[in-house]
């Protein structure tokens, strides 16, 4: 029987667990919600043993890849799966790049490590741009009042809602090693895709907050500027999104998202962190 095992369930990984629908064994930093604490190597390994299938969606640090530097050996045989981020593109000025492109020009040098590290253990990796689902869009952040807009003109970002992550994966179970860009149909400006959040929810758009007021994490977010294209998922996946679009994952999720009354603080209503 095919079981999954996920290290590092949050967010995206759970939608990916629930939609594949097999028995799960997981890793968190701490073991909570009857996980396995990542560093608990006898009880990993045996996990690992008894599964059929594993996805890693933890990222790199300053040492690699702590999955890899630790359990590399218990992978062998079985499908690996890799969240992985179109960060390591760069900064294209705003062109396109499918999986052909180069991934050594970006600020994420241990992502493309690890990318590189995954794709030789014959994992398919999935490179993700920005993602939004139930609980983690542009309308929870305009709706708790946390999010603003930049002014910046020219400017376009990739995104994907979860569940469209998670139809993909599922796919890819049946699918060749490699390389997967998951990324909608359309890229647009962030303050485009805001501004049609508080259209949704009956609000003013949010506050323009110029890049210099922002976090050194945040501008240099906002100093890439690329398209991403998922043609390869679509052609070899045969993977069809729900949500082909911005304006069709936020109608979706408009109908069970409200505004927060003013007087509740919006760091108490910010929702899950990822």
């Amino acid at each position: 029987m095919s079981r999954l095992f996920v290290f590092g369930l949050g967010y995206t990984a759970r939608t990916i667990a629930a939609a594949a629908g097999w028995p799960l064994l997981a890793t968190t930093r701490d073991g909570r919600d009857g996980t396995i604490r990542f560093d608990d190597e006898a009880r990993v390994r045996a996990a690992l043993a008894a599964s059929t299938h594993v996805l890693s969606s933890v990222p790199p640090d300053e040492d690699g890849d702590a999955v890899l530097l630790r359990y590399r050996d218990a992978l062998a045989g079985r499908w690996c799966g890799y969240l992985s981020s179109t960060g390591v593109y760069g900064d294209t000025g705003g062109a396109w790049v499918d999986e052909s492109a180069s991934a050594d020009r970006g600020r994420r040098g241990a992502r493309n490590a690890a990318d590189a590290a995954w794709c030789a253990l014959g994992a398919r990796v999935f490179r993700l741009p920005g993602i939004y689902g139930p609980g983690r869009s542009p309308l929870d952040r305009v709706a708790a009042g946390t999010a603003h807009r930049t002014g910046v003109a020219g400017q376009v970002f990739s995104r994907v809602h979860v569940d469209d992550i998670a139809g993909a994966v599922v796919r890819a179970f049946d699918a060749p090693a490699g390389i997967y860009n998951l990324s909608d149909d359309r890229p647009a400006p962030q303050d485009e895709v805001i501004e049609h959040a508080a259209r949704l929810l009956g609000m003013a758009p949010p506050p323009i907050v110029p890049l210099a007021a922002l976090s050194p994490a945040a501008r240099a977010f906002h100093a890439e500027n690329r398209r991403v294209a998922n043609g390869k998922a679509k052609r070899v996946l045969g993977w069809r999104l729900l949500y082909p679009d911005y304006v069709f994952g936020l109608r979706a999720l408009s109908a069970t998202t409200s505004p927060i009354p003013a007087s509740t603080p919006p760091a108490a209503a910010s929702g899950v962190q990822r």
